[in-house]
């Protein structure tokens, strides 16, 4: 279990511990609540599809869940695709939301693909809040769609402003 710690005080101390196969249904749980408003405005929600894309590539292995105490904070997927790592599957609990937590999990999973020498890539639902986070972390756009925005970040990257990284499209599958 990685320990972390925000140093802000605005959260309680918080843990990133190795996701178990008993945490698939929590976690397709609150990827349906946390996109809902999203999707719903795309008009791509599907309660069903929703939580299955989750169990179709939910991974023991790559995933880890946050916990602020005993409370299921959210959780992060990174995962090796394509020559790089794909973050995926990162959802925090409304009621840690804005509090800087996401932040924090971001700059230890980056600390790490960094210290790898690792470019990052994701994708993130066009109009979401979350792609300012991703924009404060370094990453940049590299392609889109009418339904996502593909996101990469190079090793040891800074924010920076918007723009085209410049880099082939992704060939990874929209959203719902």
């Amino acid at each position: 279990m990685d320990a972390g710690v925000l140093g802000d005080g605005a959260c309680p101390g918080w843990v990133l511990r190795s996701a178990v196969a008993a945490d698939i249904e929590m976690i397709a749980e609150l990827r349906a609540t946390v996109m809902r408003a999203d999707l719903e405005r795309l008009g791509r929600y599907d309660e069903h599809r929703v939580r299955q894309r989750l169990r179709d590539s939910f991974s023991t292995l790559h995933t880890s869940i946050i916990m602020i105490g005993r409370d299921l904070a959210g959780c992060v997927t990174v995962r090796p695709a394509e020559g790089r790592q794909w973050l995926e599957h990162f959802y925090l609990a409304p009621h840690h939301q804005g509090r800087g937590l996401g932040s924090a999990v971001l700059r230890t999973v980056l600390g790490r693909t960094d210290a790898q020498g690792l470019t990052v890539g994701l994708n993130v639902l066009q109009g979401s809040a979350a792609r300012r986070l991703y924009e404060r972390h370094g990453f940049v756009v590299e392609a889109q769609d009418p339904i996502d925005v593909f996101m990469v970040r190079p090793p040891g990257a800074v924010a920076s402003t918007r723009g085209q990284a410049g880099l082939a499209p992704s060939r990874r599958s929209p959203e719902p």
